[in-house]
Parts: structure tokens; sequence; C-alpha cells
């Protein structure tokens, strides 16, 4: 089947995806069946449909480093991912593919195994030396395929499937006079495999709960995996798959305490914050840089890093209280970064720092990050800061404005209004744009303190700058009063609660899985809010395991792979007759 993947006609290729069931891009129906109260107290779930999504850029990476090596790190860039329901890791399970993402696929898979069968990193990657490195050999061969074939497609291979790749790459080695190309040729293809870039969960029926579905021993390894390190899983987390251990309760927590337990965990709590703070729109941020010199291209990327590095460091190094990321003064500084924050460089990488008790920084929504992030080009904006506020940290959605809206208003291109507060007054005057506007100006303009690079300021066209406001009722003074009145608001901890289940499973969360998400919002709380207990939580729970078939609402075809026409790649395919689904 993975010759038609890698040479078949598209004609052919086309028909094996449709009637193999693994159409590239679905929109699902997210439900979830809701009942009584089962012995454990977590509410019983059909749990989340089974998805079929794409790896991320960072996963894939991740992955090559755990196979290869961190030396192996191809350079490239994935299409963006749609974002839904705040997520990009729901928005992978209805993504397409076009020609050019294939075509990028391929780019990068040939990096790989180029970077693989180099000189240098053949000597440690390659676990044997063939007899003559200008013919084939089997034994070599079925060694190196032995070792990384089943991590990249997460599951054992049988025998025959191993044997498959070891006749392409004797066939392709036997063309080629080299046995490392040939060895490349085959890695190539098994790294632009459906079953690599694709995660297509399977389930199968659930002995403890008959008429239900649960994710298969292969697709539990890979869900915990993506939603732990963000990267495909390791030899130990798959050997348990094989032996059944991922079935048991036991043998479940066991390896999910090993996987919280690991350095590894890092990347994967950074790679859920970058994704539910919206981090990819770093790649898009510009500032004036006569209105605000001191923000640079690299000021961008460390204020992106900045507050990864305080989230990590205060839910995972030091387990906190996950609230307390609004009122925290503890942070890390960069040289590129002190004089956005007005303060001495520490040194010249990164420092831990911590704010005095009368500064007005206190909590992420002071950083850089979210300041900058959410704001124009060349000055700040409420409206837009208490949108992200809103829609980043309490989960709730902001409607779009009116096509018909007047923004000259506002705009004051005469400057007779001096203030943000003057000047969005029009929206809370306006029957149109008020109702929005009441849910996000008021905590919007406690932010006005800091312009639009992030940089604290007292005046605004010589005008002092009112920071009062109102956050759903309590009414504040200041940024700091409003990161207090975040910290107090239970929608700030159930929305974390409700993006790292939606991150977890891939799946977009809807009102079906309340009440899965108030039990894990309940044993959030019983738990002092940390965050580490709550990964814990949602993969041990029973609706992180529950599938059902998902509805297909809608298919994309599938495009031609433009890429199969090369010789060395087509010199593969028609050795290699290993099914596409092992």
């Amino acid at each position: 089947m993975l010759q038609k993947w890698l040479g078949g006609s598209p004609k052919s290729r086309r028909t094996w995806w449709m009637t193999g069931g693994a159409a590239l891009a679905v929109t699902l129906l997210v439900a979830t069946a809701v009942g009584a109260l089962h012995g454990s107290g977590e509410p019983k779930s059909k749990g989340t449909p089974m998805s079929m999504r794409l790896l991320t850029q960072d996963q894939y990476l991740n992955t090559m480093a755990y196979v290869f090596g961190a030396n192996v790190q191809p350079t490239t860039r994935f299409a963006a991912l749609p974002r839904t329901d705040g997520l990009l890791a729901s928005g992978a399970s209805i993504a397409g593919l076009t020609d050019a993402q294939l075509e990028t696929y391929q780019k990068t898979a040939s990096k790989v195994a180029s970077q693989v069968m180099s000189e240098d990193s053949r000597k440690y990657l390659v676990p044997c030396e063939p007899a003559a490195a200008d013919a084939a050999d089997a034994v070599c061969a079925k060694a190196f395929f032995e070792q990384v074939a089943p991590l990249l497609y997460r599951r054992t291979l049988s025998d025959d499937q191993i044997a498959a790749f070891v006749g392409a790459a004797g066939a392709a080695a036997a063309s080629l006079h080299d046995f490392y190309q040939g060895l490349g040729v085959v890695l190539e293809g098994i790294l632009i495999s459906p079953n690599v870039l694709l995660v297509a969960e399977v389930g199968e029926p659930d002995p403890e709960h008959p008429g239900q579905l649960r994710l298969d021993r292969w697709s539990l390894a890979t869900r915990l995996s993506l939603f732990l390190w963000n990267a495909a899983p390791d030899a130990e987390l798959l050997n348990a798959a094989q032996s059944g251990a991922l079935e048991t309760d036991e043998g479940l927590a066991e390896q999910v305490d090993r996987m919280l337990a690991s350095p590894r965990l890092e990347t994967g709590v950074r790679a859920l914050f970058d994704d539910m703070f919206a981090f990819e729109d770093f790649s898009r941020l510009a500032k004036d840089n006569t209105i605000y010199p001191n923000f640079t291209g690299e000021t961008a990327v460390d204020a992106r890093e900045q507050t990864l590095r305080t989230v990590v460091d205060h839910l995972i190094t030091h387990r906190g209280d996950y609230r307390d990321l609004f009122t925290t003064r503890k942070t890390f500084m960069s040289p590129s970064l002190a004089p956005i924050y007005k303060v001495a460089a520490q040194g010249p990488g990164w420092t831990p720092y911590e704010f005095p008790a009368d500064d007005p920084h206190a909590g992420l929504l002071t950083q850089v990050s979210f300041e900058a992030l959410h704001s124009h080009p060349g000055r700040s904006s409420a409206t837009l800061r208490g949108k992200a506020l809103r829609e980043v940290m309490l989960c709730q959605t902001v409607p779009r404005p009116p096509a018909n809206v007047d923004f000259s208003k506002v705009q004051n291109p005469d400057g007779s209004v001096k203030t943000a507060r003057e000047r969005i007054a029009f929206h809370l005057q306006n029957a149109s744009c008020a109702g929005c506007h009441r849910i996000m100006d008021p905590m919007g303009l406690s932010m006005e303190a800091f312009d639009g690079s992030g940089t604290f300021r007292h005046e605004e066209n010589g005008v002092e700058i009112d920071t009062s406001g109102n956050l759903d009722g309590v009414e504040f003074k200041d940024i700091v009063g409003l990161g207090k009145a975040l910290h107090d608001n239970p929608q700030v901890p159930w929305c974390a609660v409700r993006r790292t289940f939606a991150y977890g499973t891939g799946t977009a969360a809807d009102s079906n899985d309340r009440r899965v998400l108030e039990h894990l919002s309940a044993e959030f709380a019983d738990q002092g809010y940390v965050f580490p207990d709550l990964l814990r939580d949602v993969a041990l729970s029973r609706a992180f395991r529950q599938v059902y078939e998902p509805k297909l609402r809608k298919t994309y075809p599938l495009p031609d792979l433009k890429s199969a026409e090369r010789t060395q790649q087509r010199a593969a395919a028609d050795a290699l007759t290993v099914s596409a689904n092992p």
C-alpha cells in the first residue's frame, strides 16, 4: 500500500486514501455523552471523537530529535494550522493538505534522511557497518529499520513489514551503488508516509464498558506522548503499549508518572502554553521602530521566551498555584528586554529577575508578550488587550465587530482627544458597539499604562492615564488590581482546565464536556491548582481514553504528491510493498 503513496498514479493515490478511510481532513463534530457518576467520582462520558490530525512542526521536529539525536534538526516551516476553539491542537484535526505542504514534508524528509546518512551521523545512528559500502546488506539494513521504524510509526512492526523496508533498501542500494543512500531513500519514504505525518486514532471495544469504545493501545500511547511531551512515544512507552500495560489503570499510571517526572515535560508544557497564548502570532508581530526604537526582532523572540520560562519555572519547577501566574513578580530577564522594562541588564543571557513590591509589573498581563502582542504597530489597544484577556485567559468568545463600524471616531486624526479612555468612549456610546466593548474595554483600559511595545508609562500625550477598571463587577485601580481580580476569578482555572483537556485530546471542547470539565476543575482546586496534578488527572481520566466515531461532515481530496516522481523515490516505491497501515 505504501507503494501507492510513494509512486502510484495520482488517481490510485486518491483512491487508496479515500477507500482506506484516510481522508486528509475532517471537520469533527465534538460531543460527549454525560451520565451518572461512576464509582471514582468522574462523570460517565463517551469521551472524545477519534481524530485524524497532522503532526505539528514542533511535534515532527521533536520526534526527529528523539529518534536521531539533537544534531538532526532540519530547517523547515510547515504551513500554519487553523485555530479552533482557542487552540491549534484542536485545529490540527480539521487541517487539509495542499501540494505545497506535501512538497514541504518531502523536502524536510529529504533533509532528515541526508543528515542521518551523512558520514558523521551514520557512525552512531546506523547500529552496524555494511559488508561493503557500495552494495546492499540485508542484515545491517534490518538492524537499522528495527531500531528506527517503530519509533517513527509509533507502533510495533511485524517481521514482514521490516523485511519490506529491507528489500526496498536493498533494491535502492543496488541501483545507486551505495548502501547508505539505499537506507536514506527508504527512510525518506517512511518520513512522508501518512502513518508518520498523520495521527489517525483507532478505537476498540472497551471490555469494562460494553457498548463503548476506547483508544487502542498505540493510539493511547501517541495521545499521551503528544499531550505531555509534544513528541511521538519513546521506546519505553511503546513497550508498555505492546505488553498491554497501558490497558490497566496501574500500568497507565506508572507511565504517566514517569512522563511527568521526565525533563521532557518542560517541552510539553511550553508547547501547551505557546498554543494556549496564541504565540504563533509572534511570527507576524512588527512594531514601528520610529515610535518604539527599543523593540526589535530579538525583543519579540525574547518576549515569547520570557513568558514560557516564567510559566515553566512557576508551574513545573516550583509546582506553584496556577492562579499566581497573574500576580507573581518573579520572571526572567534578557539584555533585549531590559530596555523595555527600564531595568539594568543582569548579564549576557537569561537571568532570574524579581520586580520590587511597589513596581507596576506583576503577573503575565504586565509582560511584554501580552502587552506588545495585543497592540497595534504604532500604539496600544485597550480593546485588543481586553479581547485577548477574555478569549485567552477566560475562554470567552467576543463577537466580531459589525461590518459597518465607523472607526474614524476612535482614530482621532486631529489629536483633539488625548487618551485611549477618551477615544474609545465612542464605543460605549454607540449601540452597535457597546455590547461587546463593555466586556473588553473596562479591563483593557487598566493596561493603558503600557504602550504598544509593553513599556510602562504614566502619561499619554501629556495627560495622566486613568488605569482604573472593572472585571465582572470587581473594581480595581490599576493593572496589579486586575491581576488580583483574575487570580480570584473562578473562570480562570476553569479555562485552564478546558484548554488543557482540549489540547490533550486534540478535539474542541463543547457544552457536552461540561461535567467532565467541572469534575477536573474541582480536582484542580482541591489539589491547590498545581498544574502537573491537572495534567495527571486529565491523562488518567476515562474521558481521555474513551472515544467514539466522529461524524464526517466534510472531506478534501488528496492532492497529487508531485515529489513522488523523483527517480530515487520511485526506485524505492517500486520495491516497497509494505502496508501503509502496520
